[in-house]
């Protein structure tokens, strides 16, 4: 594997753990960071595929726009498009005020988080 796609994965790795334990956490759980995470964990397991396939890719945190191009490499990628969707809003959204994360809205961002990582890792050779 590219020494840079390894990057782009450990990074999406470092956001996945965090989501996973503010959702598990059972004292002030911050529901707002797992969302934010788990958004960042898929964003960055997007950018990994493309990186190494060698496709190029905007500075964006659009999963919608990231899954296109991914979609164009493997059309299978877009059952993902929905969750993709709503993990978009979570990149800003989940980071000022206005907004807050329930537990289900929580569950859901990692669930989808989860699915594009588990995708991610077997496209990318590596173990689940």
């Amino acid at each position: 594997m590219n020494p840079l796609t390894r990057e782009w994965v450990d990074k999406a790795e470092g956001d996945f753990a965090p989501a996973a334990r503010e959702l598990r956490a059972r004292k002030s759980p911050n529901y707002d960071a797992a969302c934010f995470h788990a958004q960042q964990c898929a964003e960055k397991f997007l950018k990994a595929i493309l990186h190494d396939a060698g496709k190029p890719f905007p500075k964006t945190h659009d999963l919608v726009m990231l899954l296109e191009r991914v979609v164009r490499l493997d059309a299978s990628w877009e059952l993902l498009r929905t969750d993709m969707e709503d993990l978009t809003t979570y990149a800003v959204a989940a980071r000022y005020p206005g907004w807050a994360a329930e537990r289900r809205i929580a569950r859901r961002a990692l669930a989808a988080a989860r699915m594009v990582r588990e995708r991610a890792r077997l496209c990318l050779g590596l173990r689940a």
